[in-house]
Parts: structure tokens; sequence; C-alpha cells
């Protein structure tokens, strides 16, 4: 029930072709024509076949043809003035007593101009009571169309856009880019809402389009309006129509590739995958070189899937076609230098395999954990919540130092050192053992293998050494040097040894100037 006007005035409408259609058929059908009349007029009183209006006519069935007058005789004649019984006399009424009598006139005879007039007022009062009969079917169309546009404009779309706002209200949420929010819900909604009048405004322009030709198709002088109007729509529709049938093969062929390919990078997903889980393992090549072997390998596929598409796609020939293209690549060509540097800087960086998602490394001066790596760029977080970004270019360039290599199974660990000097005073094994003890006591510290101690220098004052010490925990490195540096201040301060370095001056002693020599 709630939408049964509307298909009722959608089928009005369509019904208005057929009924043009038809309307013309009609007018075609019934148009007078002089000639058929003049045909089908019966024939004056007093004149039957054969016989014209001045008389019988010889030689046409129903008149037998007058006795011919033999050769010899000579029809009296009277002469001038004269008489009847000299000779030209007596030819003269030969001739008038063999003429047939002149029919009378007929009181109740028709002309012909008559029946012509007569057929012409009658044509004329049809053509009244026709064009009385258009006008009010092009009347009633005008005012259908104008109560369907009231329906399409006052009901259908006002009940559709409450139901949009409500339904939009209730369920759509803002989009967001990556925490980046580019539209509320209500500018969501106010878009939704442009879309709906825009449709409105489209529908209304295609009821006017099809009313017009309609009402041109119902009177003569405008038919051929009609035509062109409805050729507007039907041309285009009729050539879509045909392009599209005419597409179907070539629309198979590129259905099929497409099929093809989309297995295909299903196949080589499935591979990356068990390859990155080491279900799938072959010899040179790591886990960690899955995805980014198989993102290579998907854009490769689909370039050779363009490249055997482009020839079955519509237009491919054009002239305006082949333009665009050209144009594409001359645009990527000359505005993606820099980013087909960084692009293949990090397919270099990928198989280097210099670091990995979640390490410490240090590039430049700055070090953080590894928290995105693209084929562009890579990004560290630094220990003080501080996000770098590097291009693969400036990182293939830098030196990278990468302090979870050495924090593997295999290995022994991250060495942490720290620089201590002492007065040659205190006795170096007492230095060692302090320096020992108070590592071993340091948080994350591995106690095997165990914290050694390195001379690094003698100085001229004083012996400079330095505590090195194990630990995997390389997510936690400030605070083990924190905690590192307690333990050695704490050690050295219970065995009462000061860790401040002397510090030596030496004293000229200052001469007094000879008085009496006299210098100053």
């Amino acid at each position: 029930m709630r939408f049964r006007f509307f298909f009722l005035g959608m089928a009005f409408v369509f019904l208005q072709f057929p009924l043009s259609f038809a309307l013309a058929q009609k007018d075609s059908a019934d148009s007078p024509s002089i000639d058929a009349a003049s045909e089908s007029a019966p024939a004056p009183a007093g004149e039957s076949a054969g016989e014209g209006p001045d008389g019988p006519v010889s030689g046409v069935p129903g008149n037998p043809a007058p006795a011919p007058v033999p050769e010899n005789a000579v029809a009296p004649m009277p002469a001038a003035g004269g008489r009847a019984d000299s000779p030209a006399g007596e030819l003269r009424q030969g001739a008038e007593t063999a003429l047939p009598p002149e029919p009378e006139a007929d009181a109740g005879a028709v002309s012909v101009e008559d029946v012509i007039l007569d057929i012409e007022e009658k044509a004329e009062n049809l053509d009244i009571v026709d064009w009385l009969e258009k006008i009010g079917i092009a009347l009633a169309i005008i005012a259908g169309q104008a109560l369907l546009i009231w329906f399409i404009w006052a009901i259908v779309f006002k009940k559709i856009t409450v139901k949009v706002l409500a339904w939009g209200k209730r369920t759509l949420k803002p989009l967001t880019i990556k925490k980046i929010k580019l539209l509320s819900t209500q500018q969501i909604l106010s878009v939704i809402q442009l879309f709906l009048r825009i449709l409105k405004y489209l529908i209304t322009i295609f009821q006017f389009f099809i009313t017009l030709p309609i009402i041109f198709s119902l009177f003569p002088a405008t038919q051929n309006l009609a035509a062109t109007l409805f050729g507007y729509i039907l041309n285009p529709l009729r050539r879509i129509f045909f392009g599209i049938v005419g597409y179907v093969p070539n629309l198979i062929t590129v259905v099929i590739i497409l099929w093809v390919t989309r297995y295909l990078l299903r196949a080589l997903k499935f591979f990356a995958v068990q390859i990155e889980r080491e279900r799938l393992v072959i010899n040179g090549f790591y886990a960690d070189w899955a995805w980014p072997t198989f993102n290579i390998l998907r854009v490769l596929v689909y370039a050779f899937t363009i490249v055997v598409i482009y020839p079955y796609l519509p237009g491919s020939g054009s002239p305006i076609f082949q333009g665009v293209s050209v144009f594409v690549g001359i645009i990527f060509s000359l505005g993606s230098s820099s980013a087909i540097g960084n692009l293949i800087a990090g397919f270099v960086i990928t198989y280097m395999r210099p670091f990995k998602i979640g390490d410490r490394i240090q590039i430049q001066n700055n070090i953080g954990f590894v928290v995105e790596k693209t084929l562009m760029v890579v990004r560290i977080k630094t220990h003080k919540n501080e996000y770098v970004t590097y291009p693969n270019t400036m990182i293939l360039s830098s030196g990278i130092i990468n302090y979870n290599t050495s924090s593997d199974e295999d290995e022994e660990g991250l060495i942490i050192y720290a620089d201590v000097t002492m007065n040659y005073a205190v006795p170096w094994p007492q230095v060692h053992q302090i320096l020992i003890d108070a590592a071993m006591k340091t948080m994350s510290i591995l106690q095997t293998p165990k914290p050694y101690v390195l001379q690094t220098a003698l100085d001229d004052f004083y012996c400079r050494y330095q505590i090195n010490a194990y630990t995997k925990d390389v997510g936690k490195v400030p605070r083990i040097y924190s905690n590192l540096f307690e333990n050695l201040q704490t050690a050295f301060a219970e065995a009462g040894i000061d860790l401040t370095a002397p510090q030596y001056r030496i004293n000229i002693p200052y001469e007094q100037p000879d008085k009496k020599s006299g210098n100053g």
C-alpha cells in the first residue's frame, strides 16, 4: 500500500509510449482524401455510365452509336433565308433529324462541385472534433504528469528522506582514515540528502522530456518534432544496447582473464602464508621475505593483466583513450622520480634484511624501535615516544645499528658497558671485584656469561676501567644503564672509595720585585 501510487505513476509514464504511437496510427488512418471521396461519390441523377453532362457518349456501353449515313446520301439544307426543298436545306434538315435530342435538365440532380463542398465541410467538422479530442488528451497527460511530480516530490522523496535520516543517525559512523576524521555523521547525511535531491530533479527532468514528445506526437504539425525529441533518447539508448550486445564476446574474454588472475593471486597468497609461518621451507629464502615477494608478484600480475585486457576494453583503439594513457604515463614518470627511488630502495632494504618490525635500531643520531617498514619509508619510535620517519633512500645511504641481532637465541646477548676512572692508589683487583659485583646486582643482567672488566687506559693521574655485562632485554636498555650506575655508586661508597678524580694544581711561587735594583 505504501508504494502503490508510486508504481501506478511509473506505469502511467511508460504507458505513454504505446499511447503516442497508437494515436499517430489513428491520425494516418482517419485522414480524409479528396480523391477517394470523389471516386466513391455516386453519379448525379440523369447521368448513367457512359453518359456525360452534355449528352450520351459514343462507344460507351448502354449508348448505341447512331446509324451511319450513306456516302451518297445528301441531306437537304436550306439556303440562307431559305427553302427547305433546296439542296442545302435538305442536308441540314437531314443532319438535325439524325442527331439525338438533348436531355432535359433534372431538377433533383447534384453536381460534382456540391459533393466536393459537402466533403470539405464534413472534413472541417471532423478536424475540429479530432483537434478537441487531442487537446483533451494532451491536457490529461499534462495533468497526470503534474500529479505524478507532486506525488514524487511531496510523498515519495519526503518519506525516503525521513527514513534515510533516521537510519543514518542510528547506524552511520564518522568516516575516519588512520584516526583522521574526514566526515562527521551529519556531513555524511548532508551528502546523502544532496544525492536524493539531485535524483529528484533528474526524475522530473526525465518526465518533462518524455511528456513533450508525447504531446507533440498528437498533432500532425509537430509529429516530426516529437520524433526528433524521441530520437534524442532512443538513439543513444539503441547505440548503447547494440554496443553492449556487440561487446559481449570481449566481455566474456575479460571475465575469464580476471577469473584466472584472481585464483593465481590466491595461490601466491597461500604460498606466502605457508612460507611466513615456516610450514614451507625453501633453502636461501627467509620467512620475512614472503610478504614483500608476494607484493612484488602481485604488482607484476596486475600489470600483466592490464596489458592483456587493454585491447578488449571498449574504445581502447580510439585516439582519445590513447592520448589519456600517454598523458598518465608522462605525469607518472615526471612526478614520481623520488617515489620510484624510495620504492627501489625499499625493495633493496627488504632483501638486505638489516632490521625487522620491533627491532631496536640506531639511524644517524636517533635510537628507537621500528614500528613501520614500507616500500617507501621506515618509521621508528624512540624511548621518549618520538616518531621519526626516514625515506628509504636515506636509510640505504646511512649506517644502521641493530641492537636486536645480538639478543637472538643463538647469541650471547647485547653487551652494555660503563667507564670508570680510579686513582692508582686503589688496587686494581679490588676495583675489578667491585665493578663485577655491582653488575651482577643490576636488573636484566645475565649471570652467564659472567660480567668482565677491561682496563682501557692508563692516564697520568688515574686508571680507566670498563665494566661489560650481557643482557637479552634490549627494550629496557636505558633502565638497565640507570640501575647499573646506581649499583656502582653504592658499591664504591660501601668500600669507602671516593669516585671523585683528584685534581692536581702546580703552584709557582711569586717573586717579590727587588727594590734595590729598581726592577719592577
